[in-house]
């Protein structure tokens, strides 16, 4: 268990955080100012807190009342920052053991290093300087591993690069991760918890899943960021059409690609604003994906857009539609629906593993 309970006086800003998240990747989301990079930098050690604790598991690593701060050396963390601050006259071999040598050959293979150990860091891209940067963090052998921003400086086709090998990460070492981004994307990916940050305060917190299909995150996501998050497995493909079909407690979806192998996990971050919401079931439209939902809230925005959860089986989506829609079609919390998915609603980063 993560815990993170601290206090900080930043000039005219007021830091105020309580988190408690379990093992895995604790994704920090919000604004530029939210407070991000303060909550991190205080597990860090970077940060002194006027009050509070800090703790990962058992091991504390502040606390003010027993005056308790373990030095920064002595933390045992790893850190990536979002750029990745290699030495540039070693090696990419040199750079990995300046960290450590803790189970340096798995990190290498688990991050795919293994042809650019030679390499000097003013030939690599963007996406693999932070692969050697995360490496490099990892070898340590940390207690938990912080990542802030480690993705802002790429452009997208590095970013896709980076992605799957942080969701090994996720999945294979076992320490906490604490994870900051201003992206949902990747947050929707690969997130375990997810805390919403808005001038320095806690709003929402919980399992990524929750928080994305809650109506109230909407305005603090942003309306045409938000959206829910859905695992699913894979049923089958169709080769013929380049689908590939998924399966989940709502249902059966169909979407773009070869996502996969046959029973794999996939996750989905479905866009609200892509979902469309029909009283009746519709027939002769071009759209694969009909669900039969049922509506759980009705969130008004300040403008012109009402965000509405949802229910499909016994996963929550999100859909948001127009205050007009909302009163023509007369929607009510509890009323049985329809919500209609297009194959080419979920881009390539909404999808992960």
């Amino acid at each position: 268990m993560l815990q993170i309970d601290v206090k900080k006086q930043l000039g005219d800003f007021a830091l105020d955080v309580h988190i408690a998240a379990p093992l895995g990747v604790t994704a920090i989301f919000g604004r530029s100012g939210s407070g991000k990079t303060s909550v991190v930098n205080a597990v860090a050690g970077l940060m002194t807190p006027d009050a509070g604790r800090v703790a990962i598991g058992d091991m504390v690593l502040f606390d003010k009342a027993a005056r308790l701060n373990i030095a920064v050396p002595k933390r045992k963390v790893g850190y990536v920052f979002q750029d990745a601050r290699l030495f540039p006259h070693l090696s990419v071999r040199r750079n990995l053991h300046y960290g450590g040598s803790h189970d340096a050959a798995r990190l290498i293979s688990l991050l795919g290093l293994e042809d650019l150990l030679d390499r000097s860091p003013a030939g690599l891209s963007g996406g693999e300087k932070q692969r050697v940067a995360l490496a490099r963090a990892l070898m340590c052998n940390p207690q938990i591993l912080l990542m802030d921003e480690p993705l802002a400086a790429l452009d997208a086709p590095r970013k896709a690069e980076i992605l799957p090998y942080i969701e090994r990460l996720r999945d294979e070492v076992q320490i906490p991760i604490l994870y900051v981004s201003h992206d949902v994307s990747e947050v929707a990916r690969l997130a375990t918890t997810l805390v919403i940050l808005d001038r320095g305060r806690v709003m929402i917190a919980g399992p990524v899943g929750d928080v994305l299909s809650q109506p109230e995150a909407v305005p603090l996501i942003g309306v045409r960021a938000a959206g829910a998050v859905i695992e699913t497995r894979i049923a089958g493909r169709l080769l013929h059409d380049g689908l590939t079909e998924l399966s989940f407690s709502g249902g059966r979806l169909m979407m773009p690609g070869n996502l996969g192998t046959l029973g794999q996990t996939v996750r989905l971050r479905i866009p609200a604003q892509d979902v469309i919401l029909a009283c009746e079931k519709p027939s002769g439209i071009s759209a694969l994906n009909i669900l039969p939902v049922r509506i759980t809230a009705i969130e008004p925005g300040r403008g012109p857009g009402v965000a509405v959860g949802l229910m499909a089986g016994h996963d929550k989506l999100l859909a948001r539609v127009t205050r007009r829609s909302l009163q023509r079609m007369e929607l009510t919390v509890g009323q049985e629906m329809y919500a209609i998915i297009k194959a080419t609603a979920v881009g390539p980063e909404d999808v992960g593993i």
